[in-house]
């Protein structure tokens, strides 16, 4: 009877290793995640501020622009500024485009990290409960274990002093 009572305590203790371990790697994963979600919040600040600048700087070359349009009309070397000021406003344009799109996917890869990292600590949580269950589990069990040893122990002298 003892012996199956060791061999479950040894099965009880490894299942709550096991359960350790389980929420260990799973508060590592958060952890990593957690890093990740840093980290792209930083790109989109560095992204915001570049768009910001790209704005700002598209701002001034349409300015410019309107302010080389009027001068074309003066001769041919303002229409030849021109046309180069309006090429360096629709690249400006498309990297804007190419920044805003970026943006919008940095941000929607930011929201799948951040449903992960909640799907990550509700496993967690789960795991933490799961070994709270498992570690009181084992109290009751090893509480019945010295109990039963003390009763046998009572026995044992009882049966000795007969």
């Amino acid at each position: 009877m003892t012996d199956r009572i060791r061999e479950k305590m040894n099965s009880l203790r490894l299942e709550a290793d096991a359960a350790v371990t389980r929420a260990e790697d799973a508060e590592a994963k958060v952890k990593k995640l957690e890093q990740q979600l840093l980290e792209r919040e930083q790109e989109v600040g560095s992204l915001q501020h570049r768009l910001g600048l790209l704005d700002e700087e598209n701002e001034k070359a349409e300015l410019e622009l309107k302010k080389y349009k009027g001068f074309s009309l003066e001769g041919e070397q303002s229409k030849t500024t021109s046309d180069n000021l309006t090429r360096k406003v629709q690249l400006l344009e498309e990297e804007l485009d190419a920044a805003e799109k970026n943006l919008k996917e940095t941000v929607e890869k930011l929201r799948q990290v951040d449903v992960k990292a909640e799907h990550f600590e509700r496993q967690v949580q789960r795991a933490e409960q799961e070994r709270d269950a498992w570690e009181k589990k084992y109290e009751d069990l090893d509480a019945k274990y010295r109990k039963s040893q003390q009763d046998l122990e009572e026995l044992e002298k009882s049966m000795s002093d007969l």
